[in-house]
């Protein structure tokens, strides 16, 4: 497993892995998930097994309690508080492979290096339970969820605990 930047030839295959993982949302547009490397190229990269794209992760710099809504294009973020990781993809089969610990792991280090207080991130499909394993916990969204599907539950990972 090979974990790199974004290149422009993958984002055909990082918009397969999205079709393939997401059930309960209407996957988001192309355009939609380029916004967020372009915001923190930085904080995105791809996992690559055998030459080709088998996951993704999509994060950038935001603020706290204020998770943008689904499908919309954004635009730089004034005095961001927390790094928002917008979405960790793996096709089903890479799955195993530990790419979203170590994606995980890489977001918590750009985060410090940027010097939020936080990743946070909107838990959909019962993933809440896996990133509570990772250490976060459920918060008060600032905003209504109500662009996410019904049972998304928005979560922070404090990163004063890793200081």
């Amino acid at each position: 497993m090979l974990i790199r930047a974004i290149k422009p030839g993958d984002w055909p295959l990082i918009a397969a892995v999205q079709q393939q993982c997401y059930q309960d949302l209407e996957p988001e547009s192309l355009a939609v998930l380029q916004n967020k490397w372009q915001l923190s190229p930085e904080s995105c990269f791809v996992m690559v097994i055998r030459e080709r794209v088998q996951g993704y992760c999509l994060a950038h710099p935001w603020l706290d309690g204020m998770p943008p809504e689904l499908d919309q294009i954004l635009g730089p973020c004034d005095a961001p508080d927390t790094l928002y990781l917008h979405d960790i993809a793996v096709s089903s089969e890479a799955r195993g492979n530990g790419f979203a610990t170590q994606a995980f792991r890489r977001l918590v280090q750009f985060a410090l290096q940027q010097q939020l207080g936080s990743v946070s991130l909107v838990a959909v499909q019962g993933a809440e339970d896996y990133w509570q394993m990772l250490g976060f916990s459920q918060a008060t969204a600032k905003k209504s969820l109500s662009n996410y599907p019904e049972n998304a539950c928005y979560m922070r990972y404090s990163l004063s605990r890793t200081i």
